[in-house]
């Protein structure tokens, strides 16, 4: 992980409330995500976490409250395609293209325009080990393969901003290593925002220099790894970090 991340926001959350019909399932008084840091968002199921991630992602506007990326107020979910496209998701099951491995990952490019992306994508390939599956139909991939292609299709367009929605649930501990390496190299070597959605804890505590805990929508405590796990604040933290039930 880069050990200095810029301590200036990238994404500024104030007052937000997100409701899906009658039930209020985000209400996010404040939540600063620093530009170059690996922020972790833990908490039981139902929590809130993956709204949360959509709301960082544009694809849903808050109900209330200001949600600001780059100083951009992102309003009714709205945001310039140049500051949209900074941002790239990479979802718990991945939707790959009915095509190949290569044609998955070299997708973005192509819809931006970009020329001569085949060296970087050769090099996302070698980085995730998909090179010997470059060829491969994305239907006969296994889940890790899958979920490396979707990883890979991610960060081949270099963006400022990774958001990861449990990227290793249910994968074999190769898969689950390679995948948070490259995490890792990414944020360290090219100042990648990353933000990860995670009920593995350990996880939280192996990638993120800072976790939220999110429960029932809000968020309860957000500190640094160390203070999170050895000293939280909050009992319900405490709770939650020792395998308690935590409603």
């Amino acid at each position: 992980m880069s050990d200095a991340p810029n301590s200036t926001p990238i994404y500024q959350l104030r007052a937000i409330t997100k409701s899906y019909g009658t039930r209020e399932v985000l209400s996010v008084a404040t939540l600063d995500i620093a530009r170059g840091e690996v922020l972790a968002i833990v908490g039981p199921s139902g929590a809130g976490k993956s709204t949360l991630l959509r709301l960082l992602n544009f694809l849903e506007a808050p109900e209330s409250g200001t949600l600001t990326y780059r100083d951009t107020l992102v309003q009714d979910g709205t945001i310039p395609l140049a500051l949209r496209r900074q941002v790239t998701t990479v979802f718990q099951r991945p939707a790959l293209l009915s095509t190949t491995v290569w044609n998955n990952v070299v997708y973005g490019l192509r819809l931006r325009g970009v020329r001569d992306g085949r060296a970087a994508a050769r090099a996302v390939l070698d980085q995730l080990g998909l090179s010997p599956l470059a060829h491969a139909q994305a239907r006969t991939l296994s889940g890790g393969e899958a979920q490396r292609t979707a990883l890979a299709r991610a960060i081949v367009l270099q963006p400022e901003v990774l958001l990861l929605d449990e990227p290793t649930a249910n994968l074999d501990p190769y898969n689950v290593g390679l995948i948070e390496r490259v995490v890792t190299e990414l944020n360290r070597t090219q100042g990648c925002t990353v933000v990860l959605v995670t009920h593995n804890v350990f996880q939280a505590r192996r990638l993120a220099q800072r976790i939220a805990f999110l429960l029932n929508g809000s968020i309860v405590e957000v500190a640094d790894a160390h203070t999170f796990f050895e000293s939280p604040r909050d009992p319900r933290t405490a709770a939650f970090v020792n395998g308690e039930m935590v409603y």
